[in-house]
């Protein structure tokens, strides 16, 4: 099914994956949790246990308002809902999802709660001075 990914520090990205249980699981490394933060028929699918493993920071949710009220740990993906079942994104979802979600942010806590930064591909780790010495 078309679903729009999005993995920690990374652009998010339109990709196939099976509508079935593992595939799913496989997609965001764990049991699933469904999140339903929208009026369309679309779901936000995501690991269950992914804030208490310790995953890094995904993306951040917004009410109608853009307030910060969630956070998402780990890749997650975005597909499209029937009465019964997951099934992919039509072409609008998958459009206005990838746009909501294209930028990996940066979450930052202030004196006046969280923020969440858009950004640019974060870099990978650069080597330590001793690793490049060696």
């Amino acid at each position: 099914m078309k679903v729009v990914l999005a993995e920690p520090g990374k652009k998010a990205v339109i990709a196939e994956i099976g509508e079935d249980l593992r595939s799913m699981q496989r997609a965001v490394g764990g049991l699933i949790q469904t999140v339903y933060p929208w009026q369309d028929s679309a779901a936000l699918i995501c690991n269950d246990e992914g804030k208490l493993m310790g995953l890094p920071f995904n993306r951040a949710l917004r009410g109608e308002d853009g307030q910060i009220y969630d956070t998402v740990a780990g890749t997650f993906f975005v597909c499209g809902l029937t009465e019964e079942n997951f099934c992919r994104l039509t072409e609008q979802q998958a459009e206005k999802y990838l746009s909501e979600f294209l930028e990996p942010e940066m979450l930052v806590r202030t004196n006046r709660g969280l923020v969440a930064i858009k950004c640019s591909e974060l870099p990978p780790k650069s080597p330590r001075k001793e690793e490049m010495e060696r």
